[in-house]
């Protein structure tokens, strides 16, 4: 069966791209490829891997579909192009840069049911990523960009900036996509920099205390930490030394503001949760 006749299956959340001028951006936003290989997630019936595969050294398109991928290995020249039919949540992107040699970009147009789950595998992949330039759901790219006060500032925002800094790119309307889905898209560009030796913070003790924190966004912050197992008088001598009002939420806060939190409340002899902490 000819790609272009291939339905999308609503229960992988496929939705292809068919803009054609939105394909030349969002390949145009990784930069320099041609010396690059760069990983595809999702490749759909191949509207972004046809523009890569002119560009880049080597695609490796992760596809879960049998059908797409099959279609891809038929109408692409192999070469240049490596069609794996896989989840990504399973690609070791490890093994991938150790035979690409200069890390991996990243390209790809998310499924909306997983995506949260994708970003944390990039995360957890960062050494061997350079950049991702992603389109999800616009909800989802105003909380991965999100600053501090906005509404949209979040664990996640805190997450993902935590691994480097984000830019918002483009939106594109449901008419971009076949079919067209009930949403608007955003693409967003994603650096790889992880920042928690720079804010001298462990990273799964730090991300710990971020989820705490942002655990009821209603209440403050010392709420928070409170039902954490904090003592509430050793979160209140943290928000002093930090200059942070009694009454603040995790939502104003930035991540410097985090850390140093982190730092304040984490010192040896305490425990992640905050628990055997001493005042």
């Amino acid at each position: 069966m000819p790609a272009k006749s291939m339905s999308a299956k609503s229960r992988l959340g496929q939705n292809f791209l068919r803009d054609a001028r939105a394909a030349e951006r969002i390949v145009a936003a990784l930069g320099d490829v041609a010396d690059r290989t760069v990983i595809e997630i999702g490749s759909g019936r191949g509207a972004i891997t046809e523009i890569l595969v002119g560009r880049a050294r080597r695609v490796i398109a992760v596809e879960l579909d049998r059908e797409l991928a099959d279609g891809l290995r038929s109408r692409l020249p192999q070469g240049r192009v490596t069609i794996i039919e896989q989840d990504v949540l399973g690609f070791d992107f490890a093994a991938a840069a150790a035979e690409a040699g200069p890390r991996l970009r990243v390209v790809g147009n998310l499924p909306y049911y997983i995506t949260s789950p994708i970003l944390l595998k990039l995360a957890a992949s960062h050494a061997t990523l350079d950049l991702a330039v992603l389109m999800v759901q616009r909800e989802v790219a105003d909380r991965v960009c999100a600053a501090p006060g906005s509404r949209d500032y979040s664990v996640l925002s805190v997450t993902v900036q935590m691994y480097g800094p984000v830019e918002p790119l483009l939106t594109l309307p449901p008419s971009a996509f076949s079919p067209p889905p009930e949403v608007h898209s955003t693409v967003f560009r994603w650096h790889f920099a992880p920042r928690f030796a720079e804010l001298g913070v462990d990273a799964d003790g730090f991300l710990l205390f971020v989820r705490q924190a942002f655990a009821q966004k209603r209440k403050t912050l010392a709420n928070n930490l409170r039902a954490a197992g904090v003592a509430p008088q050793l979160a209140a001598a943290a928000l002093a030394r930090a200059g942070v009002d009694a009454q603040a939420r995790a939502e104003s806060l930035s991540v410097e503001v985090l850390a140093g939190l982190w730092r304040t409340l984490f010192t040896p002899g305490t425990t992640r949760s905050g628990r055997d902490s001493v005042s």
